[in-house]
């Protein structure tokens, strides 16, 4: 395994990015769980694995959708629409920028799944506990006490900026905003725990309003605006020591940022997976999760080891987790369950990982009921991060088994 932070003597740098909700890869994945939210609105066993591109004035629908009632292949025939609708909310509004809901193509390559993968997963519907696993893989999830929401302090303050983003130009605070953008967050860390704040990179796609003449490029005026308006107010929220006067800022550095979007870069969905997880920080076993509905343990696998990874944080069992699971396709027990507190836990590993298989359900379909993941839910997750975020849809992130987790470790 990688030398973990907790490990590592000295001071080090660690970097972690997010993307907004405008970036062409997010546009995608919004695009394809609102699909899957549209199926599982009226059919909650629908299954789904919705891939989706985007570029200049068209938009690709791609993937294997199975349904089983009148109105949820009405949902599916408004595929197009649904497509349509996200892009709208995302911001993509005006046929200036290049790509605009009213104006793109959406092209719809959507057929069944395969009966053979579907045996193996549906076989036992009467029987959730036995219910398998849609596909073999290897699916990790983490946390650590860097922050309040139990995430790694660079990629929780990377969301978080693309998040306020959002909000400056959705409220219109910020009017030369425009969708597309992209942060940046370099901590530095001492003996393993984070020491200071050392660099913020922040590019944000705008109007021609912010041009200087004579220059060409985004003016001093607009980048002080968004240090003031957009960074420094989400890093004083998470900690307010964090602010000093010696942070390197890299506002939009390439000087100007107009053509942005899909116009700008083609986009793709499952693109942003170490964006969706936690910023590079930990394992990734590989899989995406936009577009596949909770049968696909490439997600909910992912959701809960997250959930696990958490709530033994939340019970002070670790300061840092990282929790892996492995399925194989069609078999409902994990193949495995490794827990690594990379040598913070107060408790042996091995009776960690017998405590957590004690009092977390970790078959598919367990996973389903617990997480109540038959829901709508999706389009939220594809915006700033699937972890991190409150919600009543992202119930991977309560911590309300830290007390069961302490007392079956016999604390």
């Amino acid at each position: 395994m990688p030398k973990s932070h907790s490990s590592r003597n000295g001071s080090h740098l660690f970097t972690s990015e997010s993307v907004s909700m405008g970036h062409p890869d997010k546009v995608a994945d919004q695009i394809s769980d609102a699909i899957l939210d549209s199926l599982l609105r009226h059919d909650k066993y629908a299954r789904c694995a919705c891939e989706t591109l985007v570029t200049t004035g068209l938009v690709v629908l791609s993937g294997e959708i199975t349904v089983h009632n009148i109105k949820a292949e009405q949902a599916l025939a408004q595929a197009d629409q649904t497509a349509r609708e996200t892009i709208k909310s995302i911001g993509y509004d005006d046929p200036a920028t290049g790509f605009d809901y009213r104006s793109c193509a959406v092209v719809r390559t959507l057929h069944s799944q395969s009966a053979d993968i579907s045996q193996g997963v549906t076989a036992n519907k009467a029987k959730r506990k036995a219910q398998g696993a849609g596909d073999q893989g290897i699916m990790f999830g983490f946390a650590c006490n860097e922050t309040r929401a139990l995430m790694p302090l660079p990629i929780q303050l990377a969301h978080r900026l693309v998040e306020r983003l959002a909000e400056a130009r959705e409220s219109g605070q910020i009017k030369w905003l425009r969708p597309d953008g992209k942060s940046q967050v370099t901590i530095e860390y001492q003996n393993g725990k984070p020491y200071r704040l050392h660099t913020v990179v922040l590019s944000t796609q705008h109007t021609e309003e912010v041009i200087d003449p004579r220059t060409g490029n985004m003016s001093e005026k607009a980048r002080k605006l968004l240090i003031n308006r957009i960074i420094k107010p989400v890093v004083t929220a998470e900690r307010a020591g964090l602010w000093h006067n010696r942070i390197r800022f890299h506002v939009n550095p390439t000087g100007r940022f107009v053509i942005g979007g899909p116009h700008g870069d083609t986009g793709l969905t499952g693109r942003k997976i170490i964006v969706d997880t936690y910023g590079g920080r930990g394992c990734h076993g590989g899989g995406a999760f936009s577009g596949k509905d909770p049968s696909k343990v490439d997600r909910s696998a992912s959701y809960m080891a997250r959930y696990v990874a958490k709530n033994i944080v939340a019970a002070k069992l670790a300061t840092a987790c990282e929790v892996q699971l492995s399925y194989a396709i069609g078999v409902a027990e994990p193949l495995s369950v490794l827990i690594d507190t990379e040598g913070t836990g107060v408790v042996d590993e091995r009776k960690l990982a017998k405590a957590v298989r004690d009092v977390f359900p970790l078959t598919p379909g367990e996973i389903v009921d617990e997480l109540n993941l038959l829901r709508p839910i999706y389009l939220a997750t594809a915006r700033h991060g699937h972890f991190g975020q409150k919600g009543p849809g992202f119930t991977w992130e309560r911590t309300d088994k830290a007390a069961a987790l302490r007392k079956a470790c016999g604390l």
